[in-house]
């Protein structure tokens, strides 16, 4: 039955939910698309019952780019002016937050955008490789519809499968490793909140993941 026709007939989709063993994302007709992660996510670390910790989740500001390359794991890719503007708002916004922990990418631009905040609370910034970009096999070159690196036939079988996707990091892979970044998150604030800077991708795929949608989508 469609997702559709289960809501008129008064079916309710499970929502996620966290328990000692880990991240289980909804069943039922999403199961039946292979692409989906299904199960519960490897874990051992379990939060004591009735404590609540919040972990914020938060994308890196404007890169300095001006070649307009697709700089995925590439290191040396600062911020911006504006993204260190942006950088600078964000730990504004956090004044106020009960902040313990902050963590971040181990890229150079998700760094830059953590440290603020990190230094408003008088926290170090611990670096969690969990939370880096996806893996793409297009890094360094530009990409466009129009131009770059997809008009060139050569590349165009890294094109055949946009589900995994066939150009990069799998989309379940991003999803696990980011549940276990933002759970290594949750048990370091302890009851309190913590701050977790990544990238674009990771972030909605691990959106996607929890809510029960399919993980493969258009980035833009």
């Amino acid at each position: 039955m469609s997702r559709e026709g289960r809501k008129l007939a008064g079916v309710t989709e499970p929502e996620p939910r966290f328990g000692p063993g880990g991240w289980r994302a909804p069943g039922g007709w999403q199961a039946a698309e292979p692409a989906e992660p299904t199960g519960w996510v490897s874990n051992e670390l379990a939060e004591p019952t009735g404590q609540v910790s919040v972990v914020h989740l938060l994308r890196h500001g404007e890169v300095h780019n001006p070649e307009h390359v697709l700089y995925g794991r590439l290191a040396n890719f600062r911020l911006s002016e504006r993204g260190r503007e942006q950088a600078e708002l964000v730990a504004k916004s956090l004044a106020d937050a009960d902040l313990a922990a902050v963590f971040c990418s181990p890229l150079q631009r998700a760094q830059e955008t953590a440290a603020p905040a990190a230094e408003a609370h008088g926290l170090e910034v611990v670096v969690d490789d969990g939370l880096i970009e996806a893996g793409n096999r297009f890094e360094g070159m530009t990409v466009s519809v129009d131009s770059g690196a997809w008009r060139h036939p050569r590349y165009w079988p890294w094109l055949r499968d946009p589900f995994t996707p066939s150009w990069g990091e799998p989309y379940r892979d991003i999803a696990h490793r980011m549940v276990s970044a933002v759970h290594r998150a949750r048990v370091a604030a302890s009851g309190r909140e913590a701050l977790c800077v990544s990238h674009q991708l990771p972030i909605w795929t691990l959106r996607r993941f929890v809510t029960g949608q399919r993980l493969w989508h258009d980035p833009r």
